[in-house]
């Protein structure tokens, strides 16, 4: 679970869900970053939000990973 930004709610994101999405821009998978509740994808350095548990999956919403959101990429849950 993590805090979603806008109202500090918890969410959760399904498993499944996460085998089933891909990044809208390599078609690559994407790992779950519950501590700020974002779906990230690794080959684009790019990190999407998810709001009252949707995914907003567009580029234009998407914030682009820092050095350090790199570095910290293992600790990251992904599909199995």
């Amino acid at each position: 679970m993590a805090a979603d930004g806008r109202h500090g709610k918890k969410i959760n994101v399904d498993p499944k869900m996460l085998e089933l999405l891909a990044c809208p821009l390599t078609k690559g998978p994407l790992a779950w970053d519950p501590e700020r509740g974002e779906l990230i994808s690794r080959v684009a350095k790019l990190a999407y939000p998810v709001r009252d548990g949707i995914p907003i999956m567009l580029p234009s919403e998407a914030r682009t990973l820092s050095v350090e959101d790199v570095l910290a990429q293992p600790k990251l849950g992904g599909p199995s």
